[in-house]
């Protein structure tokens, strides 16, 4: 992965490339959109499924910062249909639940500036809500983060609960201690 400059953190491009991550928890389907600046997540807007329409389909496309009024900002999101045509929903932020919206900024604020990615997740993890949807989107946004943790990236703060040994390793967007072999998703 690739550094982030903090010249770059206040400058977020007008278009970002973005990568859909869609999840299930329980028996809601979700759905995660995840800006990414140099194959690096540094934005991400996650859902209940139902609250955003997006066809199975489509798996990359642009989160675009649009400021129509020339002072406030929004996100819209565009992507080719299979016809080639572009499509745009506009106003991200109207399509997610308030307050998933709001802790969606709050992470993409800290992955703009360059807090490694298993650090991130395991804010995510301490985080405890007082209702269930909100636990739910937390898990949900951990495991679409997961996924763009490389291969072999040890996190030094997670120790195997089963044998104790220190250190867990990143594959697949799971934990694996190298000693025992536990599995923790």
């Amino acid at each position: 992965m690739s550094e982030l400059k903090l010249e770059e953190v206040f400058h977020r491009p007008e278009q970002l490339e973005a990568e859909i991550v869609r999840f299930q928890n329980e028996y809601e389907k979700w759905v995660a959109i995840v800006g990414l600046y140099n194959h690096r997540p540094i934005e991400i807007f996650a859902g209940q499924a139902e609250d955003f329409w997006i066809p199975q389909y489509v798996e990359k496309g642009l989160i675009l910062k649009i400021r129509p009024d020339g002072v406030s900002s929004r996100y819209d999101f565009q992507f080719k249909d299979r016809g080639g045509y572009t499509i745009t929903i506009e106003a991200l932020s109207r399509s997610f639940n308030r307050e998933f919206w709001n802790y969606a900024k709050m992470i993409s604020w800290i992955l703009r500036y360059g807090m490694p990615l298993p650090f991130v997740v395991n804010i995510l993890t301490k985080f405890h809500f007082e209702t269930d949807s909100l636990n739910t989107w937390k898990n949900g946004v951990g495991r679409a983060l997961k996924q763009f943790i490389p291969d072999g990236t040890i996190d030094p703060k997670l120790d195997c609960p089963k044998c104790k040994e220190v250190g867990m390793v990143y594959m697949a967007s799971c934990l694996v201690c190298k000693k025992c072999g536990y599995t923790s998703p």
